[in-house]
């Protein structure tokens, strides 16, 4: 900036000419430039002074606005967002189809020690001892005594443990709160529940996860607070779940079985109503999974899901209906079954000499294997294979628990003409008692394929047709001569029209190859009532003896078909069938008169 000088030589120079005072000029020239300074300064400061008011007035504008919205708003509790208290502890409820209760969640607490605060370790470590049998004093009198800071005591308190803590009266013992997984019913379809435990833990809360079955398939559903009061409901009927366990129990103690397994199926929703593995386990209470010997043993292998097996002759009725549907024979078709049967260096035997000719209905009463090994032989090795497939006995059942995806079929490395033949009774492929349930379902419905679900889904399921309707009736009839006056005769439950096949496969050995001679796996597979099928049940014993004659007796006939009928028997009622009265054969009417 050029500034004008106080004493300009040109003014001066006037001035004395005048005989003026030069000093004049340069006070007149500072005043000038003072005021100049001046307006200056005073217009900056007043345009500071406009901002500064502008950023007040802006400011108590949005505290006025504010206000205004929480004067104007409902008010709610203040929620902690600090970085430990994430925890999710809330889970939703599992309900039966009745919409009874079958697993919940049980306020409780944790115990918990810190250690620098225990005034008197001996008698807090004697006290605890007392009250916990299962830990030991000394162990606690270390801990207490030692450089830790914090420790885990117990994860799970009863109200009346929590009291006796209590009553200790030791400060550095501690709670914290629990929110734990409660399955009221005890053992009661402990393979489908599964059981949960603690994931991730803090003082005052901790996580609850599904560790198995259906907790664990819908763990992120389940553990979902949005949807924590919206109840997951299952398929399961409590009721029959329970008379389905004691019937099975009992079965498998009189006939000496180590396991048992059973399916209640709706033959048109694909409905699990009831399904059962033992021996079992209390999810509340969840045992160790084994590290040694046979998974199988364990009571937590579920035997209805992930236990395959060969199933044997309740196989033969899909060799039957498959040749029906293909046009190969009807029920009045004769087929050659003498026995026993050569092929190359193997040999096909039936249980008995059924002589050398049989219908193909009878092939199916009388269970023969050499009867359907030659129905096999005419179907051939690619269509039966497509047959099986199409009704799901070559892949996991998709079934809602973790576990089913274990339960993969065992099939044969090749197909030769021998192994279709031999599967076509049940041998050489190994499935789960599940996938014998659904395969029955296709034949009860009318021959459309229902997938298996634990799930409430009360609408049919519209599957895939595999059979015709004819075929599958001729099928169900073949299945009720098996019981009328087959090797399932035991079977009958009055008013109810039970209809089935028998099924005695030998257990392969565990080492070197080939069968037992005296371990078998029995099944009972039936539907009813068989005029219009509802329901189908499967029934498997392992290694079961039925030792009430002169002479042991293993096969499905003396083992698993009295204890399907007697479940029958029991849940039929509870699954509001009521019995039919069956018109009697007209020789056994007796013509009289008054």
């Amino acid at each position: 900036m050029i500034r004008t000088p106080l004493r300009p030589l040109a003014r001066i120079l006037e001035a004395r000419a005048r005989g003026d005072n030069p000093d004049a000029i340069e006070r007149e020239n500072l005043a000038a430039r003072h005021e100049a300074m001046y307006d200056r300064d005073r217009g900056r400061a007043e345009s500071r002074l406009f901002v500064l008011g502008l950023c007040f007035f802006a400011a108590f504008s949005t505290i006025s606005i504010r206000m205004g919205v929480l004067a104007g708003t409902a008010p709610a509790e203040p929620t902690v967002s600090a970085a430990g208290v994430e925890i999710a502890t809330q889970r939703a409820e599992i309900l039966d189809r009745q919409g009874r209760i079958l697993a919940t969640n049980l306020e409780t607490s944790a115990l918990y020690a810190q250690p620098p605060m225990i005034v008197d370790p001996a008698r807090a470590a004697t006290e605890l001892a007392r009250i916990f049998p299962d830990l030991n004093a000394a162990a606690l009198m270390e801990d207490f005594t030692g450089k830790r800071k914090f420790l885990w005591v117990r994860k799970v308190l009863s109200p009346e443990q929590q009291q006796a803590v209590h009553d200790i009266g030791e400060p550095g013992l501690l709670f914290g709160a629990r929110e734990m997984r409660l399955y009221p019913n005890g053992a009661l379809a402990a393979h489908v529940l599964g059981g949960a435990s603690f994931g991730r833990e803090g003082v005052s809360a901790a996580e609850v996860i599904g560790t198995a079955g259906i907790e664990k398939m819908f763990d992120d559903r389940l553990r979902d607070p949005a949807r924590a009061a919206e109840p997951l409901q299952l398929s399961i009927d409590l009721t029959i779940q329970a008379t389905m366990e004691q019937v099975l129990d009992t079965g498998m103690k009189l006939m000496n079985a180590k396991g048992a397994a059973g399916v209640l199926m709706d033959v048109h929703t694909g409905e699990v109503v009831a399904i059962a593995s033992l021996p079992d386990f209390d999810p509340n209470e969840r045992p160790a999974p084994p590290t040694k010997g046979n998974p199988s043993d364990s009571p937590l292998f579920n035997r209805a899901v992930q236990g395959v097996y060969e199933l044997g002759s309740t196989f033969k009725i899909f060799t039957v209906a498959q040749a029906m549907e293909l046009g190969l024979v009807n029920p009045e078709t004769i087929i050659n079954t003498s026995s026993p049967m050569q092929w190359g260096k193997h040999r096909i035997r039936d249980f008995k000499n059924y002589g050398p000719t049989l219908s193909v209905e009878k092939v199916i009463v009388k269970s023969s294997n050499v009867g359907t090994a030659r129905i096999a032989q005419q179907i051939g090795a690619e269509r039966q294979q497509s047959f099986l497939r199409s009704i799901g006995m070559m892949e996991a059942t998709p079934l809602e628990i973790v576990e089913a995806k274990g339960g993969k079929p065992l099939l044969p490395p090749r197909w030769p003409e021998i192994t279709t033949m031999t599967v076509s009774y049940g041998h050489g492929i190994s499935t789960s008692p599940l996938h014998l349930a659904a395969g029955y379902a296709m034949i009860a419905n009318g021959g459309t394929v229902v997938a298996p679900t634990l799930l409430r889904h009360p609408a049919a399921q519209q599957g895939a047709r595999i059979l015709s309707p004819e075929t599958a009736a001729a099928a169900r009839q073949m299945l009720r001569h098996v019981v009328t006056e087959g090797t399932a005769s035991l079977g009958e439950v009055a008013g109810y029209e039970v209809a089935g096949k028998t099924g005695t496969a030998d257990k392969p050995k565990e080492t070197g190859g080939g069968y037992h001679k005296d371990k078998v796996i029995a099944t009972f597979a039936t539907m009813f009532p068989v005029s219009n099928p509802q329901y189908v049940l499967i029934v498997t014993l392992d290694e079961p003896v039925n030792t009430t004659g002169p002479e042991p007796r293993r096969t499905a006939g003396w083992t698993a078909v009295p204890v399907a009928a007697e479940m029958i028997r029991r849940v039929a009622p509870l699954l509001g069938l009521k019995p039919q009265i069956e018109p009697g054969r007209l020789s056994d009417i007796t013509l009289t008169s008054n």
